[in-house]
């Protein structure tokens, strides 16, 4: 298993995207606002947070120290030996997207969806990035009895549906959870697993202008969300980074999901999923490039 982040640094350069060094701390007042993706799933004018619920980011951990999420309610785990600080980037990057603040502290974009979720952050990808299909098991089971509403999973192998993921997938559905994937960033190749079983929901990407991202994998798509030059958190000292994949993609629904589970104790599992698809702005592509449509915020 492999983060999605290193494939999509390799699209992104060939694509001519910035993936280091985008915005940061020191970025003028011209930039505050929202970024490009929150505007796209009408998430500014909403008023929940997430609040009262839980999100599991499954992931290369989360920079425990950041200013920005300072007092939020953390619940680790690591199944890959080593801290649950993250020392890649990719994990602070989703998490913050997901969870972090709709509204940061200073001249900086707002770009957290459910600001006030419980955040979940289980370690099931190293440092450099890779794991195990044991670890990654691991992690989604441990979501699950943690009873987290939301399970998200910015990562995947080229692969062929896998029984555990599928079952994995079940027992979150029967638990009131809901598994929300990248489908992969080696488009126009098939979704890739964990995203392809039955029983999770597979995130593809789109662009500023709600073009399907090249790089973004075809074939069982359940919903799209901004891919392409997202702004989210990084670990210190930078604090941001502007990068893109459909690992950037699955924190925006993943994040709406959370926004949607708080209007609702009905919607859970099975039931949230139909919400996400049902709400999902239509995009004039074929569902199996962008499934349902761009997620949006209630």
């Amino acid at each position: 298993m492999k983060g999605v982040l290193h494939t999509a640094q390799m699209i992104a350069r060939d694509l001519g995207v910035r993936e280091e060094g985008g915005l940061d701390a020191e970025v003028g007042p011209e930039v505050a606002g929202a970024t490009w993706g929150l505007i796209a799933c009408k998430v500014p004018p909403c008023t929940r947070d997430g609040n009262g619920i839980k999100v599991a980011v499954l992931d290369t951990g989360f920079d425990l120290g950041h200013p920005e999420f300072a007092g939020r309610a953390f619940t680790t785990a690591t199944f890959v030996g080593q801290p649950v600080q993250d020392l890649h980037g990719h994990g602070t990057h989703t998490t913050g997207t997901a969870c972090g603040p709709k509204t940061p502290p200073g001249p900086i974009q707002g770009y957290g969806i459910a600001g006030k979720a419980q955040i979940f952050s289980g370690k099931v990808l190293t440092n450099s990035g890779t794991g195990t299909q044991a670890q990654v098991l691991a992690g989604m089971n441990w979501a699950v009895t943690n009873k987290c509403e939301i399970i998200s999973m910015s990562l995947g192998a080229n692969a062929p549906v896998h029984p555990a993921y599928t079952a994995a997938g079940q027992a979150a559905l029967n638990n009131g959870c809901l598994i929300i994937a990248a489908a992969g960033n080696s488009g126009p190749g098939p979704t890739g697993a964990p995203a392809n079983s039955p029983t999770i929901v597979a995130v593809a990407a789109v662009d500023i202008n709600l073009q399907p991202a090249p790089f973004s994998c075809r074939g069982k798509i359940e919903i799209a969300g901004p891919g392409v030059n997202v702004f989210s958190s990084w670990p210190r000292p930078q604090l941001h980074n502007t990068i893109s994949g459909t690992s950037m993609a699955t924190p925006h629904v993943s994040g709406c999901a959370a926004l949607w589970a708080q209007t609702s104790p009905a919607l859970r599992g099975a039931a949230l999923r139909a919400k996400l698809l049902a709400t999902a702005r239509h995009l004039p592509f074929p569902a199996s490039v962008v499934g349902a449509g761009l997620v949006q915020a209630p």
